[in-house]
């Protein structure tokens, strides 16, 4: 079956879920109508260019549009779902094209041509949920944002419809063939600039289609978490590459790292460890387990390699207590993925509110709850040699238990960290939508 044909079986029973989902949550808050705008075009300040446009993720929760300024969504239990879909006479920007495909059966649809056009077809009575940002106000519809109706919608977001598992994984197929053109050029010995502009090729995706900037670091720049500089000259010796990028399909995200040395050498063999280790982690991405235990589990398994490779001289637990693992795993081990790279309600306790706060000493984890039935999840274990932290470690007690020639070893290299998407099934294993486009590239 072709990819618009599985869309056009899926999107039907999607819509309908997600229809469900805004009923149940307007109840909660004792709404009438959810009217959610796409958003609106942002200006730099003291001139008249825009910057790239980023739509409203609820929106694009009910449609696969991703560049259609001052359109609006206006849902009413018992109704057809509206779309106010703007597109305005202009020969200065390209004007979004007639919605089409196979998501528009399911919609009552309004061309309009100015945004303020929009106000005789938004709900003209009744309580509103308005989800948007502030600037998306026209007239008396400004954003509310009620809690109620956020947290229902945002918690229950996390469980994605075989609809968006499709999405995701087409998302991670155009990603799977730009880090395929990446590595490649890689092997060729091309600067971090050369390579982004490899992995745009493979993608056909401009900087302002990507779901986050590409992080493309070669040796040192490994270790640099977010790093985004992408030099123009490659380094007078290749020793290793580390990047983390993803592509976008139809508003859905998909986030991949892997991580290249640039010969068979000892880094590489840590590079292989860590992947082992990180297909290990995903088999644990099942529904009802708490992703903190994922996340520690990760510490312990870091530690481990840590130890095999002679960085390390005390036990995994020990690490862990004395926060050496920390140093050189200081991010989490993940985050939920979906219209939004880093999703929505990763610490929600339910679907009124509430907090599930991080484990003690681990700031940066991006997910606390239990995952679902059909929870997306990225699982990104990772090995870094990053001067500021080791310094840390180096002024503690602490210091006894790194081996210092070991880390001056592969501190040239940067660092490791190997990405997955995976998704949470009762019935089955967790599905790898990353390893799986992986396979299907290079068979």
């Amino acid at each position: 079956m072709s990819l618009d044909s599985t869309l056009a079986a899926e999107y039907p029973a999607h819509i309908a879920e997600v229809s469900k989902r805004a009923t149940v949550a307007l109840e909660r808050g004792g709404f009438d109508h959810l009217v959610i705008p796409s958003g609106v075009l942002r200006y730099q300040v003291f001139d008249d260019r825009d910057y790239a446009f980023a739509v409203n993720p609820n929106f694009k929760y009910w449609v696969p549009i991703t560049n259609a300024p001052s359109s609006w969504i206006v849902f009413t239990p018992g109704s057809k779902p509206k779309l106010i879909f703007m597109q305005p006479h202009d020969y200065w920007h390209s004007v979004p094209q007639d919605p089409s495909g196979y998501w528009v059966d399911q919609f009552d649809i309004v061309i309009i041509r100015e945004a303020d056009e929009a106000l005789k077809h938004l709900p003209s009575s009744g309580k509103l949920a308005i989800l948007g940002e502030e600037n998306s106000a026209l007239g008396s519809f400004v954003p509310n944002n009620p809690a109620p109706v956020l947290d229902y919608l945002d918690y229950h977001r996390h469980s994605k419809t075989p609809y968006e598992i499709t999405m995701m994984r087409e998302a991670t197929r155009i990603g799977v063939l730009g880090h395929l053109a990446a590595e490649k050029a890689f092997r060729e010995g091309k600067s971090e600039f050369a390579i982004h502009l490899a992995y745009q090729e493979a993608t056909q995706q401009e900087p302002f289609d990507l779901p986050y900037m590409n992080i493309i670091g070669l040796n040192e720049n490994g270790a640099v978490l977010h790093y985004t500089n992408r030099a123009r000259t490659a380094p007078p010796k290749l020793l290793s590459f580390l990047i983390d990028a993803g592509a976008s399909f139809g508003g859905y995200a998909s986030d991949i790292t892997r991580t290249y040395s640039y010969v068979q050498d000892e880094f590489q063999a840590m590079v292989d460890a860590v992947d082992k280790a990180e297909l290990e982690l995903c088999a644990m991405v099942v529904p009802g387990v708490d992703y903190k235990e994922i996340h520690m589990a990760t510490h312990m398994e870091m530690s481990q390699i840590l130890n095999d490779f002679g960085v390390i001289t005390c036990s995994p637990e020990a690490a862990l207590a004395g926060r050496i693992s920390n140093a050189f795993f200081p991010h989490g081990i993940g985050h939920p993925i979906g219209l939004q790279v880093h999703d929505v309600a990763g610490f929600h306790a339910a679907d009124t509110g509430g907090r599930i706060e991080r484990p003690v000493g681990q700031p940066y984890l991006r997910l606390t709850r239990e995952l679902m039935e059909n929870s997306v999840v990225t699982i990104e274990p990772g090995i870094y040699f990053i001067q500021m932290l080791l310094d840390e470690v180096r002024a503690t007690d602490a210091t006894k238990d790194v081996n210092w020639d070991r880390v001056a070893e592969f501190m040239p290299y940067g660092g490791i960290r190997i990405e997955d998407n995976v998704v949470a099934r009762s019935s089955s294993a967790p599905l790898n939508l990353t390893r799986e486009e992986f396979a299907k590239a290079r068979s």
